[in-house]
C-alpha cells in the first residue's frame, strides 16, 4: 500500500519517516518531491571492473549547472537524508524530467528498508541536458510491507554524497565464491 502525500508528512512528524530537510512544498499526492545535491561524480576509467574499486573524479556543480553527456554514468546524491525503518521507500525521476530523457535511477529505484542516507542517484542522459545543484530532480513514494522487518544494515549505510560502486566488495568478502569455478570458462 502506497503512503499519501498527506501520510507521508504525518509519518515523517511522527519519525517513522526520515526526510531532512523536509519541506511540505516538495509533497505530492502520493510522493515526495527531492533535490539534486551540489556534487557529481564520474568514473575516469571508460570500462569498469566489478572485482575492484573503480577510479572516480568529483565534480562541484556550479549555479549555472553542468551539461551531462549521453554514454557516461553520472554519480550524483539527494540533498535530503531520507529514509525508513517502516516503509519502504521507491525512487524515480519526476516526470517533466524524464520527459527530457533523463534517467535518475537508472536500474536500483528500490531503497532497502532501514536505509537512511543521502541516497545516490545513477544519472544517465539520452541527449545532453543541462542539470542544475539544487533542482527539484526526483521523487520518493513510500510502501507499507508485510512480514518481518529486517532494516538495512549494508555497505552504503550513512552515506553522504554521491558514492561509487562498492560490489567489488562482494567478491572480497566471497573469496572467490562468485564468477567461474576453477576449470569452467
Amino acid at each position: 500500500m502506497i503512503l499519501t502525500g498527506s501520510e507521508i508528512a504525518h509519518q515523517a512528524s511522527r519519525g517513522r519517516i526520515t526526510i531532512d530537510p523536509f519541506d511540505e512544498r516538495q509533497l505530492n499526492p502520493n510522493s515526495y518531491n527531492f533535490r539534486l545535491g551540489p556534487t557529481l561524480k564520474v568514473y575516469t576509467d571508460r570500462v569498469l571492473d566489478v572485482k575492484k574499486p573503480n577510479p572516480v573524479e568529483e565534480i562541484p556543480l556550479e549555479a549555472n549547472g553542468m551539461v551531462l553527456q549521453p554514454d557516461r554514468i553520472y554519480l550524483g546524491s539527494t540533498v535530503e537524508v531520507m529514509g525508513s525503518e517502516h516503509y519502504v521507500p521507491i525512487i524515480r525521476a519526476r516526470s517533466g524530467i524524464a520527459r527530457l530523457g533523463l534517467f535518475i535511477h537508472v536500474t536500483a529505484d528500490l531503497i532497502d528498508i532501514g536505509s537512511i542516507n543521502q541516497w545516490t542517484l545513477q544519472l544517465h542522459a539520452v541527449q545532453p541536458i543541462r542539470i542544475y545543484p539544487g533542482m527539484l530532480l526526483g521523487q520518493v513514494t513510500f510502501w507499507r510491507p508485510e512480514g518481518i522487518i529486517e532494516p538495512y544494515c549494508g555497505k552504503y549505510q550513512g552515506s553522504r554524497g554521491p558514492q561509487e560502486s562498492r560490489i567489488h566488495l562482494d567478491f572480497e568478502e566471497s573469496v572467490g565464491a562468485w564468477g567461474p569455478k576453477e576449470g569452467v570458462e
